[in-house]
């Protein structure tokens, strides 16, 4: 099931540290202005994205299995297509309590798979905004 109430997102926000796919190292993109934001409003960020060593001075991993900081919330910036083999790669993490897909990414599927696994899922919300919104 989605996670849409106000108290369940306010508890996904109460992340520490939020492992970026796609992140990107172009400032004007969603994908590198929003974890920009949420670095500078106290998140460490680990950017995921296999085409650039940095981002928001953070060392880049080319994917999510590469990650071996522990990682509360996984923020996806990629296409729908691509969220069923990310949302793999977190199911073999213990670590991750939340998947967040950010606004117009949609998987259904890939959604139960997460919940069932006890974790919260999040799709077509954007942090940035929830966060402006509720913390």
């Amino acid at each position: 099931m989605v996670t849409t109430d106000d108290a369940e997102l306010t508890a996904a926000l109460e992340a520490e540290t939020i492992a970026v796919v796609g992140c990107s190292a172009t400032p004007g993109k969603a994908a590198h202005g929003v974890p920009k934001y949420l670095q500078e409003h106290g998140y460490r960020i680990v950017p995921v994205n296999p085409t650039t060593d940095e981002v928001l001075g953070e060392p880049a991993y080319d994917s999510l299995s590469d990650v071996e900081e522990t990682v509360d919330l996984v923020d996806v910036f990629r296409p729908s297509a691509e969220v069923s083999s990310i949302v793999d790669e977190t199911l073999d993490r213990e670590d991750v309590d939340t998947v967040w897909l950010q606004l117009g990414i949609r998987d259904g599927e890939a959604g139960e798979r997460v919940t069932d696994s006890g974790r919260r899922f999040i799709h077509d919300k954007c942090l940035k905004v929830e966060h402006q919104r509720l913390a």
